[in-house]
């Protein structure tokens, strides 16, 4: 991708899939600005690669204004805002509604609210796009993560109603990742089991999602649309 004055906006970048596609687009000149919620050494190795880096918390709507009000005293423009923020919450008897509000407010409430309030920031943009970072449970649903799974796929839903909102200055798509990376201390039979869960049967890494966003970013013709990339899991 050609550099760009106008920064791409991460949010949730201090570590694994939001850490590496910050890297990579800062390896080609692009500014970026991330999102973290807590101190991390991926967030201190991205500022000393030339990232604007903002904590924020999404778990209210007035955090996340004030998120946008901090972005817009960064930059007039924006050449893309990535919604890669997470929250996986157990859903424990007692403390159901409170986890369900939290994963809706980091999920879609704070993607809504972003999307709305920096949409003048990206049309100053020649090209201008909205990923969000969705997750391949919404495809079948979850029993036992059944709030996480809901707000997933109302992201989803974001990314229709925004497409058509937005267009034709603004493209607005979607990825939806299965298991990218194991976590260290993911023991030896819960990766067999997990790997034997997709067609690949492999841990792809963290670059199939830059591969997945640098194509929705370079390609002019796709809007509206969420790209699967779970290894085949829906052929196994």
């Amino acid at each position: 991708m050609a550099s760009s004055l106008a920064p791409v906006l991460i949010t949730g970048a201090g570590q694994r899939v939001g850490l590496h596609c910050a890297e990579r687009l800062l390896s080609e000149g692009q500014p970026v600005i991330i999102s973290y919620r807590s101190e991390r050494p991926g967030v201190q190795h991205l500022k000393a690669l030339g990232a604007v880096t903002i904590q924020a918390d999404f778990s209210s709507e007035q955090s996340v204004m004030a998120f946008i009000a901090q972005v817009k005293n960064q930059t007039d423009s924006l050449r893309a805002v990535v919604h890669n923020a997470s929250e996986w919450l157990a859903e424990t008897e007692g403390n159901e509604g409170e986890a369900f509000t939290r994963m809706f407010n980091v999920h879609m409430l704070a993607p809504y609210l972003i999307n709305l309030h920096c949409a003048e920031l990206l049309r100053r943009s020649k090209t201008a796009d909205i990923v969000h970072i969705s997750d391949d449970v919404t495809r079948k649903g979850s029993s036992k993560h059944i709030a996480y799974c809901a707000s997933k796929a109302g992201m989803e839903s974001l990314t229709l109603s925004f497409a058509a909102k937005f267009a034709p200055a603004i493209k607005v798509n979607g990825i939806a990742p299965a298991m990218l990376m194991f976590q260290p201390e993911d023991d030896a039979d819960y990766r067999v089991r997990t790997l034997a869960k997709s067609a690949m049967g492999l841990e792809p890494g963290a670059e199939v999602i830059y591969q997945s966003l640098r194509y929705l970013l370079d390609n002019p013709y796709v809007t509206g649309t969420t790209l699967t990339v779970n290894g085949g899991r829906h052929v196994k």
